[in-house]
């Protein structure tokens, strides 16, 4: 029989040990983003050289919320688009397609593949593409605008269209040339892992 001593040092060691777990699991979530950002890098300065299709001025796409939450499907609106110059397909490492990209000036507008159902919840959509791109990506803008040296209107937006919880579209507004790249990756990666969930859910 355990004396009252070692029932409370088995007591501690049970706290301790719940401790330590929680610290494991932030710990490795913070790997796992860390090495999400260093992957993004990665392909970012993989893609110097690329050249974006040239942008014209007559594209036709949504214009993005100013506000940053994303949007219940009472918000879609799906428009024609018939700007084939700037169409970019964005697919995974094994060829598949994943989605593809239209540009417009200074917006872009990204469209899921019909045959892909990527889930707002499905990881690392909110805590890497939204949070960690997206909103910082505002942020910085909003930084900017507060100090003057940039115009409220000219404040990096975006706008999530979805059909429950399944993304219809992504809507961004005041990308510039260097942002455009940057969120090329970055999507292209977030889409890339979400449909490697999606397909290990599915076997």
């Amino acid at each position: 029989m355990v004396d009252e001593s070692g029932a409370e040092k088995t007591k501690r060691l049970v706290g301790f040990k719940g401790n330590l777990e929680k610290k494991v699991e932030q710990l490795e979530t913070e790997l796992k983003d860390a090495q999400a950002m260093l992957e993004t890098v990665n392909s970012i300065l993989l893609e110097k050289g690329f050249k974006h299709p040239q942008i014209t001025k007559n594209s036709s796409i949504q214009e993005a919320s100013p506000k940053q939450e994303i949007t219940p499907e009472t918000g879609y609106s799906a428009e024609p688009l018939t700007t084939p110059d700037n169409v970019v397909p964005l697919n995974a490492a094994t060829g598949e397609l994943l989605a593809i990209l239209h540009t417009s000036e200074n917006s872009l507008r990204v469209l899921p593949a019909e045959d892909k159902k990527f889930n707002v919840n499905t990881p690392p959509f909110a805590q890497f593409l939204v949070e960690r791109v997206l909103v910082k990506m505002q942020e910085r803008d909003s930084e900017l605008a507060r100090a003057g040296q940039l115009s409220t209107d000219r404040i990096f937006s975006y706008n999530i269209l979805r059909e429950g919880d399944t993304i219809h579209e992504i809507l961004i507004k005041n990308i510039g040339a260097e942002r455009l790249k940057e969120l090329r990756s970055s999507i292209r990666w977030t889409l890339e892992k979400m449909y490697e969930k999606m397909q290990s859910k599915d076997q």
